[in-house]
């Protein structure tokens, strides 16, 4: 059986205000917080989702959903298994980038720069905070490890519930959190005619210095 699918006439046109360097914050922290904020407001779905992206000691590449918790001028950071592909990418390779895409505001931004582990007590503060059911879905599960089937992860978590009746099941020591410390940023907003704004941020000593780029 032979699969083929021409999508070579899907596309749609981009109807939104452009942006210019003059519009533009200085600081690329303070214009994402404005952009995402924006994002919220309007209640747009997984607002704060991101695409990560990761490469191994080969080169390659591997990109996945994960949620932003927390950014500041020091950088974006996630929680997640460092057992997983995406930690053992980043234990070998931490350069990473990042992907947010707002459709309904026909925005993007790309975020470039290296991938640290954070403190132990940053994540285990974190991990309080999530629900219950996804504190012990993260402890019975050996991210990205290969697994027979289902029930045995729900079977574990049966058995985790059990020894941890009052919910207050320990964080397992691989669940950890990454910040990336961006030295790039590119903010793209949609335009006629695939005219498209990209506005990008690179880092210097000084600070950031701002240019535009084709699209």
């Amino acid at each position: 059986m032979t699969i083929e699918m021409d999508l070579s006439d899907v596309r749609r046109d981009y109807e939104a205000h452009g942006i210019s360097r003059k519009d533009m914050d200085p600081d690329p922290f303070l214009q994402f917080g404005q952009w995402l904020q924006r994002a919220r407001d309007l209640e747009l779905l997984d607002a704060t989702a991101m695409t990560l992206a990761t490469a191994d000691a080969a080169g390659q590449p591997s990109a996945r959903i994960v949620l932003l918790k927390h950014f500041d001028a020091e950088g974006f950071c996630w929680y997640t298994d460092s057992r997983s592909l995406k930690g053992r990418d980043l234990e070998i390779n931490p350069n990473a980038a990042l992907l947010f895409h707002w459709r309904d505001l026909s925005r993007q931004v790309r975020v470039h720069g290296q991938a640290r582990a954070m403190p132990s007590e940053d994540a285990e503060k974190y991990f309080l905070m999530r629900p219950e059911g996804s504190r012990f879905s993260a402890a019975a599960s050996n991210q990205s490890s290969a697994i027979e089937s289902r029930s045995l992860l729900e079977d574990e978590v049966l058995r985790l519930r059990a020894a941890y009746p009052d919910g207050d099941v320990p964080r397992p020591e691989a669940w950890i959190g990454y910040r990336l410390v961006p030295e790039y940023f590119e903010f793209w907003q949609g335009q006629d005619d695939r005219l498209h704004d990209r506005i990008i941020y690179q880092a210097i000593e000084s600070g950031w210095t701002m240019s535009r780029i084709a699209p």
